[in-house]
């Protein structure tokens, strides 16, 4: 095992770690402050640790400090630049089916052409009374007057009429959904939509003219929002042909751009909101990647017209389908990773790494992505809303310090990138509520908050698989082990359920809202193993059978219904929580979702291994070729012969002197293919440090 603390990555940075009992930071000021002030905010503040401070707060965070320190193979590494270029880091994903997603058209089908409407304007120039009395029933006196003079004025055709109105603020979701149905029930002619409410905890519905309704009647059919409002969003609409369905698919083809910013972009050309997207789950930035989006009721001509106008983004492989994708709905990922500048004592010394990679795996730790290394160490803010920690020690004035542009709530929400959801729904809240701080926290949307929480699980979960590997090694299973079981144990094992992240099924629209599961990454869908796995403790009889290999071996994320290792492993997570202040098995405040007893828990293996691996190495001379044809290169850059036949403009690449390594794999879709980059290079995978080797 010695040869295993000789390979470790780096040792711990030597920061002032945060004390569990400190209060000195709160979460809210973790969520809004940069990152570098994480460290010095959760750091003791004293002015006799002021230098040791501004050290701290230039570092940034290291594969040791969320607990990824250990290697499967003893063989030495070698020097390769990750993602030097966007082309050389290449995602696809594979589908439920084992297919793996491709961009090859961005031609929009030929549709069988829809009957016309022709029932909505006798709709509108009907008697409403006995419409009107019911949703006085259901609505009360304001909304029913409301919506009557709206109705006439639509009818009139008046110049000044309003082009929608907005009900009552409820808060109760069940109210608001029967609402919605009432007019997609009784008044077609209208649509429906939800928007904030006057209160953090409250929304409104609001109410227009169907667009597709009747042609150009009415300004509310043609006139677009007033600035500054949300956006309408049209999913709650009934016009929409019959013989299509609900769903258009299609595959998103990405550079340089995360999924929500692609999304988004998309979603702002086509005037709907974020929620109208679904997806399987999100993919790397610094990459060209492939998957499938599903969006409502939106035309597949509509979308390839975008193509023209966006750059680094196309859309293609367009399909109408009944049900849109939700997170987790994925096999895994095909990679294609190329890795440059390679220096090693020899050829042979990357031959015999990658066959061992192709071999033997390696340590499936959740990668660096998974703690915000962009952007926020995301498990430090988790542990302190584990702990209840989410009242400001202060006022909002060192938010207002952070964001120097002003020194109010409305010119920092001005001065912040559409993509800081977390950030503008605090301070929005704080601006209707103030002081209401743990209602500002919940003003997050549900899933990013929990992101943090999930982070905390995943931090103990590699200090765990660490700590299994250093004292069991990398190549058996040992008493108090925990495996997934096979058929002739299944009757002792404990069964739990794997995934862990709630669909997100809009009950109003039908919809899931991505626009809260935008801000995951795949390791959030622990469910590729299967909807409900069974575990069990490996015992002597296990041992003496031999039924059971080292790729069999799972650690548990914390959680209500898990169970841990009979071995030295579970003090490990308890050790740790209880240096964090955070309990594993009671609550320490009142509030559910910031609780690891209210989370269900998953499981993981502890070893991944790649699928269809292969590997190839490359010279190359200059580093602005591109070694690999991506999705991107396969649309632009085709031509049609007059036979109809696809010719690629293949780059034309003369031998060089340097040395790149080609490598392909298939990972489930809770893995990070950095992890097994790092098994290979024997180094970090942060972006601070491959920058360097630039």
């Amino acid at each position: 095992m010695s040869l295993l603390t000789q390979y470790a990555a780096f040792p711990a940075r030597q920061l002032i770690k945060p004390k569990p009992s400190s209060r000195n930071c709160n979460t809210l000021q973790l969520l809004l402050l940069k990152p570098y002030y994480y460290y010095c905010y959760c750091f003791n503040q004293s002015q006799s640790q002021s230098q040791s401070q501004s050290a701290a707060m230039k570092a940034p965070l290291e594969e040791s400090d969320v607990g990824i320190s250990c290697y499967i193979s003893p063989l030495p590494g070698f020097r390769g630049i990750l993602k030097q270029r966007y082309s050389d880091f290449v995602v696809n994903e594979v589908d439920l089916d084992g297919n793996v997603v491709h961009l090859t058209s961005l031609e929009a089908p030929t549709e069988i052409a829809e009957e016309p409407e022709t029932k909505m304007t006798g709709q509108l120039n009907g008697d409403h009374g006995a419409e009107i009395e019911s949703f006085r029933a259901l609505a009360g006196d304001v909304d029913a007057n409301s919506l009557k003079e709206f109705i006439d004025k639509i009818r009139s055709d008046v110049e000044d009429g309003a082009t929608s109105i907005v009900l009552s603020p409820s808060s109760d979701k069940v109210h608001r959904t029967a609402v919605h149905n009432f007019f997609k029930e009784r008044l077609k002619f209208l649509v429906t939509d939800t928007i904030d409410g006057p209160e953090p905890s409250s929304k409104c519905i609001r109410v227009r003219l169907n667009s597709g309704s009747n042609n150009d009647r009415g300004r509310g059919s043609k006139k677009r929002k007033g600035r500054g409002d949300a956006p309408y969003d049209s999913r709650g609409s009934d016009h929409w042909p019959s013989h299509l369905g609900k769903f258009l698919r299609f595959h998103l083809c990405k550079e340089n751009k995360d999924t929500q910013e692609a999304l988004g972009l998309i979603g702002k050309m086509l005037g709907i909101q974020p929620r109208s997207f679904g997806f399987s789950g999100t993919k790397d930035k610094r990459a060209v990647t492939t998957q499938q989006v599903t969006v409502f009721k939106q035309r597949a001509n509509k979308l390839a017209s975008l193509n023209k106008r966006l750059i680094g983004i196309k859309v293609g492989n367009f399909c109408y389908v009944n049900q849109g994708l939700l997170l987790g709905q994925l096999h895994g990922n095909r990679f294609t990773v190329t890795l440059r500048g390679v220096v090693a004592d020899s050829e042979d010394t990357v031959k015999a790494a990658a066959d061992a990679l192709g071999k033997h795996g390696f340590i499936n730790y959740f990668g660096m992505q998974r703690f915000g290394t962009g952007s926020v160490p995301t498990h430090l803010i988790g542990a302190k809303l584990l702990r209840g920690e989410w009242k400001v020690a202060d006022d909002i004035r060192r938010i207002r310090e952070y964001y120097k542009e002003s020194e109010d709530i409305d010119g920092t929400l001005r001065q912040l990138p559409r993509y800081m959801v977390a950030e503008k729904a605090i301070l929005q809240s704080l601006k209707k509520s103030p002081g209401n701080y743990l209602q500002a926290l919940k003003a997050v949307p549900r899933t990013l908050r929990m992101m943090y929480v999930h982070s905390y699980q995943s931090y103990l979960w590699n200090h765990a698989a660490s700590t299994r590997v250093q004292k069991y090694g990398t190549n058996q299973v040992v008493l108090g082990d925990l495996v997934y079981c096979n058929e002739e144990s299944c009757n002792e094992a404990k069964q739990v359920e794997v995934k862990q992240v709630d669909d997100l099924d809009d009950e109003e629209t039908g919809c899931n809202d991505s626009s809260e599961n935008n801000h995951l990454d795949e390791a959030d869908a622990l469910a590729s193993e299967g909807s409900c796995t069974s575990v069990k403790v490996v015992n002597d009889e296990d041992l003496a059978s031999g039924r059971y290999t080292y790729t069999d071996v799972v650690l548990p994320l914390p959680g209500s219904r898990v169970i841990y290792p009979q071995n030295d492993i579970e003090q490990c997570y308890q050790d740790l929580a209880k240096k964090d202040g955070v309990s594993l098995t009671e609550s320490m405040h009142n509030v559910k979702e910031f609780s690891l007893t209210s989370m269900t828990g998953a499981y993981r293996r502890v070893f991944g291994k790649a699928k269809d691996f292969e590997w190839e190495l490359i010279k190359y001379g200059d580093v602005s070729i591109p070694l690999t044809m991506t999705d991107l290169d396969m649309v632009t850059k085709a031509n049609k012969t007059p036979n109809g036949e696809t010719v690629l403009k293949e780059e034309e690449e003369t031998l060089g002197e340097q040395l790149a390594l080609k490598l392909s794999f298939t990972l489930a879709a809770s893995c990070y293919a950095t992890m097994a980059i790092r098994e290979l290079l024997k180094t970090s995978t942060s972006v601070a440090f491959h920058k360097t080797l630039n």
